[in-house]
């Protein structure tokens, strides 16, 4: 995260609350969900303004508006054209106790306020210390959106950084199933009659649906399992809870290492678990030869889509299960020890010390056999 980016996530977290209704897609019924949310928290005293909400001509959620007043829009006109905008400084100005807000990713007329997008907008009216309920389509998710593109063949322009979404202090996710959400469609209930059947050819397929309901499924489960773990941990300390299995394999600067890391994702995958590599060198003053074989093994993991992690320490050991309890780790792969009898008993083994320490933490360790390393198989052991 990037200065500029910490700096607004801190101001964000000490000021007004955020809430996010997340879904597949369209027509889920978020926007319906922040304006029942706004109405009940209306009637419960709270002083609730709508700061924009997108009805796309749905005479339900026109409906579910309500008497919640509304912060009129400012009208912008660019290339000849009049839009509508969301007036942030009128709803600053107004300074209500919570402001709902559509459509969480959608790109701001030029000329019509200081930000380009509207989750920049969403962040002043935080720092202003109004609370903020907004929606959020999944694919619309930064580290989402590519796969969504590869996935589905279609642009996803508009993005929200994961950062932001982050910050919000609940995360909501409004499920339909891909039947009920063609249903509705049908019934003219999310797009007019004449785009119907083309987006029910089109995007709206029953497995386009499928894979941004479990895109959203996914995201919403990683962060209550995030934020689960660090509760547990605050109240626990040094424990490891198993909600999920989280993989750590350690490399080094040897020519079996690939293999190891290769063995160690395969393993992983398997089990549908996060992996996470970890290099630990004895200190910053690395050579060129060795700068090379560090980005090498840095891009394999990239390539392997494992999370690439370097430290530096004496104590390997103590390094590794520091690393592994700081991230929850529940496997650890290490590749067996090439030290002659003599270095393990003057050194000690790296793989005992693991397993010493390890052992009442609750933490499995595999042991990856090493061959012996011949240059001309290394790019027949690749594949």
């Amino acid at each position: 995260m990037s200065s500029v980016e910490q700096s607004a996530s801190n101001e964000v977290e000490a000021a007004g609350r955020f809430r996010i209704y997340l879904g597949a897609m369209a027509g889920v019924g978020k926007t319906c969900a922040m304006l029942d949310e706004g109405w009940r928290r209306m009637q419960r005293g709270a002083d609730v303004v709508i700061g924009l909400v997108e009805t796309h001509g749905r005479v339900h959620t026109q409906e579910l508006i309500r008497e919640i007043p509304v912060i009129p829009q400012r009208v912008v006109t660019y290339q000849g054209r009049q839009f509508m905008e969301m007036d942030t400084a009128a709803v600053v100005a107004r300074h209500p106790d919570v402001v709902l807000v559509d459509e969480l990713a959608h790109t701001n007329i030029p000329g019509s306020g200081p930000h380009e997008k509207r989750y920049e907008d969403v962040l002043d009216l935080l720092n202003a210390g109004i609370d903020v309920i907004a929606t959020l389509n999944v694919q619309h998710i930064e580290s989402i959106a590519g796969a969504v593109e590869e996935m589905l063949g279609v642009r996803i322009s508009e993005r929200v950084p994961d950062w932001v979404v982050r910050q919000a202090d609940q995360l909501e996710l409004i499920d339909s199933s891909p039947q009920q959400l063609r249903r509705r469609m049908l019934h003219g209930n999310i797009y007019p009659e004449s785009k119907i059947q083309s987006a029910l050819d089109n995007f709206f397929t029953t497995q386009n649906l499928t894979a941004l309901r479990e895109l959203a499924l996914r995201f919403v489960a990683d962060e209550a399992d995030e934020d689960l773990l660090l509760s547990f941990a605050n109240r626990q300390g040094r424990r490891v809870f198993e909600t999920r299995e989280r993989y750590l394999v350690g490399l080094s600067l040897s020519p079996e290492t690939p293999r190891v890391l290769r063995r160690a994702a395969r393993m992983a995958a398997r089990s549908k678990a996060d992996l996470r590599s970890l290099l630990i060198m004895p200190d910053t003053d690395i050579s060129e030869s060795a700068s090379r074989e560090i980005e090498a093994l840095r891009k394999l993991s990239h390539d392997l889509g494992v999370v690439f992690l370097e430290k530096y320490g004496t104590k390997v050991a103590d390094v590794m299960v520091e690393t592994a309890l700081e991230h929850q780790i529940t496997q650890i792969v290490i590749g067996a020890s090439k030290r002659s009898r003599r270095d393990e008993l003057l050194k000690g083994s790296i793989v005992n010390q693991v397993l010493r320490k390890v052992g009442p933490l609750g933490i499995d360790v595999h042991v990856i056999g090493i061959r012996d390393y011949d240059p001309g198989l290394a790019e027949i052991d690749d594949n």
